[in-house]
């Protein structure tokens, strides 16, 4: 890999804001560990964060409002936006969709849990083939909100859709995906109609962000056992050690009891996952 040290050009300077600029020409895969250890952290993960949002709200940039959010999001490494998408663009958003499925454009896999489950699986990517959805994966309010954030311009560029709850072990989205520097990653879900406690809400550990990233490097995980085992190593060493993280820390769940509308975003390294759906007949559109 070539580091270097040399000003950022002109052309790159939005993309390229490491302390440690790098040339992406040389880095065969972009797995974190061919990346340097080099910051800057974004600044709401950085010592002295709370005293920086002070300094916002007194010179006028945020709100008393949006520095209370800003402030749990360092704490607790999340926030939740109430109403923040419309009903309305929901229902839109949802019907385009559905007819997509409909009329095969988009094929989803049957992924039966119980006699009972009417549901099929998740979608990843469908605004690639659904356009409309992009009304929502870039709605002005939750980029404005991930602006805030990050300090940085959003750049979405993933969606998965769901009918129902995932079941989906506990994870950090970091061991899936990052960025250089670390920690500009952000997930929004949202709820596209109200969440049953039954249907296997979202769980998600408040506070957990702040412990130290666990990589596939981490756990003696390569390129080679993805390639040739898929999944295996990922279940077998990296979610028994998310749950001895959990027990050893003795994080506990908050589950998202979202009303239609709602957005829950979370810190890249936020522990979280799908709870066990009690009713397999529930819906949980997002």
């Amino acid at each position: 890999m070539s580091i270097e040290n040399n000003p950022v050009p002109k052309e790159q300077a939005d993309a390229f804001f490491g302390d440690v600029h790098v040339d992406l020409s040389q880095i065969r895969n972009p797995r974190i560990e061919n990346f340097p250890e080099a910051g800057p952290f974004p600044w709401l993960d950085r010592p002295g964060a709370e005293a920086e949002i002070a300094k916002r709200v007194t010179a006028g940039t945020i709100t008393a409002t949006e520095a209370d959010q800003l402030g749990h999001w360092t704490n607790a490494g999340y926030l939740i936006l109430e109403k923040a998408v419309e009903s309305d663009l929901l229902d839109e958003v949802w019907i385009t969709y559905q007819k997509a499925i409909d009329d095969g454009t988009i094929q989803l896999q049957p992924e039966q849990t119980s006699p009972e489950d009417p549901w099929p699986g998740r979608c990843l990517d469908p605004h690639l083939k659904v356009p409309e959805i992009c009304r929502v994966m870039r709605h002005p309010e939750i980029l404005r909100w991930i602006r805030l954030l990050m300090d940085r311009p959003p750049a979405p560029f993933q969606t998965i859709t769901c009918h129902k709850g995932s079941q989906q072990g506990v994870h950090s989205d970091s061991i899936h995906m990052t960025t250089y520097p670390l920690g500009y990653l952000t997930a929004a879900w949202i709820a596209f109609e109200d969440i049953h406690p039954d249907s296997g809400p979202l769980a998600y550990y408040p506070g957990s962000h702040h412990l130290p990233y666990l990589f596939s490097r981490d756990l003696g995980i390569d390129e080679n056992n993805f390639r040739e085992h898929g999944y295996k190593a990922y279940l077998e060493l990296y979610e028994p050690r998310i749950q001895e993280v959990i027990r050893e820390h003795a994080l506990e769940p908050h589950h998202f009891m979202a009303k239609k509308g709602d957005v829950l975003i979370w810190h890249a390294n936020l522990l979280h996952g799908g709870s066990l759906r009690r009713n397999p007949r529930l819906s949980r559109k997002a």
